[in-house]
């Protein structure tokens, strides 16, 4: 993967470089959040940040805050690289700029392994729901939608076997006034309607 590596300190953003490297990712690199909102918008391709929080010019919470607020671009993972306390006000700030998995400094390998893991399978998830909403088949009158296999289901079905929700049916207002009324005036007007005689009486 392509990751960003924020961090404001020379020395730790070389160490950060190469623990990447090591890992089989390349990187790019900014030292600040400035910096690297800049540059995110000449490169689309980067998929995950790890950034610092405290920085000049912009922290990574402001930077998470910018990326999240982009409409139209592919997710992208954020992890946040700290020396603070995990205290809960802390957790609550981060996550609430939108930020995905911490990091504490001094910057452990194996553990920065395994949040590059569970990133790459988050955005693994996230690129089919992206690709499953832009090339969904479905049918023009009856919505059935074509699935893997060629076979025609329901819609409920479909999502159901994928996500394992479950449905409750209603009715629109749209649909309660064009097929419902209707419907509900034909069988009052059938009930009032005068039962005929039986023939020859």
């Amino acid at each position: 993967m392509k990751i960003l590596a924020v961090e404001d300190d020379a020395v730790a953003r070389t160490v950060l470089r190469q623990a990447l490297l090591r890992l089989g990712h390349e990187s790019v690199e900014a030292a600040d959040g400035q910096a690297a909102w800049e540059l995110l918008q000449q490169n689309d391709t980067v998929r995950v940040v790890v950034s610092d929080w405290m920085m000049p010019r912009a922290d990574g919470l402001d930077l998470c805050r910018r990326i999240r607020k982009r409409t139209n671009a592919e997710y992208i993972y954020f992890i946040l690289l700290t020396s603070r306390d995990a205290t809960a006000e802390n957790q609550s700030s981060a996550a609430d700029a939108g930020v995905d998995d911490f990091l504490t400094k001094p910057l452990d390998l194996p553990e920065l392994w395994t949040r590059l893991r569970v990133a790459e399978r988050i955005l693994r998830y996230t690129t089919q729901v992206r690709q499953l909403e832009e090339m969904l088949p479905i049918c023009s009158y009856c919505k059935k939608i074509r699935d893997d296999q060629n076979y025609w289901q329901q819609l409920e079905g479909y999502i159901s076997e994928r996500t394992g929700s479950d449905f409750s049916h209603s009715v629109c207002p749209d649909c309660y006034q064009r097929v419902l009324v209707p419907e509900l005036e034909k069988i009052k007007q059938s009930a009032a309607a005068p039962t005929p005689p039986p023939a020859g009486e």
